[in-house]
């Protein structure tokens, strides 16, 4: 906004003046027949000081109506303060001795040994539906369950070990240690299957464990198999050791992360209550990363938009419907409205997000034609990636509702200069099959339950597993930077909701996830146990 476009007798004007002063300038620049057309086109139909502007931009029309979505999510599950690195669950440091005769220091042999049988698996344990790669975690569990099993109720041990499985060969696996009450902590999420590697892209075998200095290399060494691998040597000390605990402390690793599958995975274990005992205490998600808690994600919902034009011969704008002009304006419009209903919430800051929610496209295609024809059809593909603090029932219900506003007021619209329209007058000729009037599709990447899956989690900071769980790492690590990512984690928010108090955290480096030479520190993942240690003792002492 320049002083220049303003006439002279509003120049200089208090500031709530404003709607009047811009109305008064784009009304002084209403000249030539392209822009009166525009006024004319664009004109509110009820009398307003905002008119002018609403003329000037078609997405105003809707910017001038109160937001459309509807916030269900309850204020008090909301943030309980802001994201700390001073909270603590005890004001004494944690006391090891809760525990005795488990180390602080891990096993390095056992975990090695145990990532390195891991890895030789991983070919096997490919998730990728979308490219018919199917995985067998039983062949993870089964690793994990050879090395559990002198420690296991059926060799006389206390480790109660229950292969969960579903669907054949797409085994989940939970171990119990029993303690003297009902109170529990729990560690889930970390995942059997891994992502596709193509080998001809590494410079290491991702299907083989190789050990350069601190550094294990191997596909899943930190998405997630590493994670496998720590808390199997966790439970294998609590095995050997057989600590008198008053929690009991659950263990569930898990099928069918990577592809998103139903009632294979975690979703089937909850399904038939084999995780109802751990209400009773705080779950620890462990398929974060970056050795700090992550205090919350958001969620992802993709969209594909399809405009619908008229081919015609370029020489001729007024006899064709330009679909990428129309894209182009179909997703403004779109984006202005996500914006103002879905703006940057105050919990977000208290959560250390870098964004908000947030709506934009990230690839276009468009019929193949050539360069003096007018493209009849485009196609631009993006996602949402939805703050916790709203729902992913009202962003689809926004979106659908902004591209319905957009069909019926298509008429409304126009393309860029005066001669390219999105309806064309009668006195063009249209032939059979051929659009009179341009066509905005939203088509959504997936289905509601799918959204809610992936839906977007703040944990509750006020509970004794997050005040644990940071005064763990602060205590391990001398320093602890809690943080917030826009990834998404499946089910989370799901299980948050059902009464279950999620926490998140996670050992592997956030830098190489699903990547080429996939990677984890094995100097993180000893840190990593004397966490889950410390986690352990300071909820035996608040218990």
């Amino acid at each position: 906004f320049f002083p220049w476009v303003v006439p002279p007798r509003v120049r200089g004007q208090h500031l709530s003046a404003m709607p009047e002063i811009i109305a008064a300038a784009l009304g002084s620049f209403a000249c030539g027949a392209g822009c009166m057309k525009m006024m004319q086109k664009f004109r509110p139909t009820e009398e307003s000081p905002f008119a002018p502007m609403a003329a000037s931009s078609p997405s105003m029309r809707y910017m001038m109506s109160p937001p459309t979505h509807l916030r269900r999510e309850d204020p008090k599950e909301g943030a309980a303060g802001r994201v700390s690195s001073d909270a603590f669950l005890t004001r004494s440091m944690a006391d090891l001795g809760k525990t005795p005769g488990i180390s602080r220091d891990l096993d390095k042999d056992l975990f090695l040994r145990v990532l390195t049988r891991l890895i030789e698996q991983s070919s096997t344990l490919q998730n990728n539906p979308r490219l018919g790669v199917h995985p067998q975690e039983k062949n993870a569990a089964l690793v994990v369950m050879s090395e559990l099993e002198a420690y296991s109720t059926k060799a006389g041990g206390p480790l109660v070990v229950e292969e969960l499985e579903y669907v054949t060969g797409r085994s989940n696996l939970k171990v119990t240690y029993p303690g003297t009450s009902k109170e529990t902590v729990a560690f889930v999420g970390s995942h059997l299957d891994v992502v596709p590697a193509d080998p001809e892209t590494w410079n290491k075998d991702p299907f083989k464990l190789t050990i350069e200095g601190d550094k294990l290399y191997g596909r899943g060494t930190t998405d997630c198999l590493g994670h496998v691998a720590l808390l199997t040597s966790f439970l294998v000390a609590l095995g050997k050791a057989k600590p008198k605990l008053k929690r009991s402390i659950v263990v569930l690793f898990i099928a069918a992360e990577e592809g998103g599958e139903k009632n294979i995975g975690v979703d089937a274990v909850l399904g038939k209550g084999k995780l109802d005992e751990v209400k009773d205490g705080p779950v620890y998600w462990v398929d974060a990363a970056d050795s700090n808690p992550c205090c919350g994600t958001a969620g992802a919902l993709s969209w594909s938009l399809v405009c619908k034009g008229r081919l015609f011969h370029s020489g001729f704008p007024n006899k064709g419907i330009n679909s990428i002009e129309l894209a182009s304006e179909a997703v403004s419009i779109i984006q202005d409205r996500f914006y103002r209903d879905f703006a940057p919430h105050p919990d977000e800051e208290a959560y250390q997000f870098a964004t908000g929610s947030h709506m934009k496209p990230t690839q276009i295609e468009c019929a193949k034609g050539s360069f003096n024809q007018i493209c009849p059809e485009t196609t631009v593909h993006g996602d949402i990636r939805l703050s916790p603090f709203y729902e992913v029932e009202d962003v689809v219900q926004a979106v659908e509702q902004y591209v319905k506003d957009l069909n019926d007021d298509m008429h409304e619209f126009t393309g860029r200069g005066p001669w390219s329209d999105f309806v064309l007058p009668e006195s063009v000729q249209v032939n059979a099959g051929e659009q009179r009037r341009g066509q905005v599709e939203l088509k959504w990447m997936g289905n509601m339950d799918t959204f809610k899956l992936y839906a977007g989690l703040a944990v509750r900071l006020n509970s004794d597993g997050h005040k644990a769980l940071v005064q763990a790492f602060r205590e391990t690590n001398a320093e602890v930077k809690p943080f917030s990512i826009n990834g998404s984690l499946p089910l989370v928010k799901m299980m948050q909701k059902s009464g279950f108090d999620i926490q998140l955290c996670g050992f592997g480096k956030m830098s190489v996830y699903h990547g080429v030479d996939e990677y984890c520190s094995l100097s993180d993942m000893v840190k990593a146990h004397e966490v889950v240690l410390r986690v352990v003792c300071l909820l035996e002492s608040a218990c």
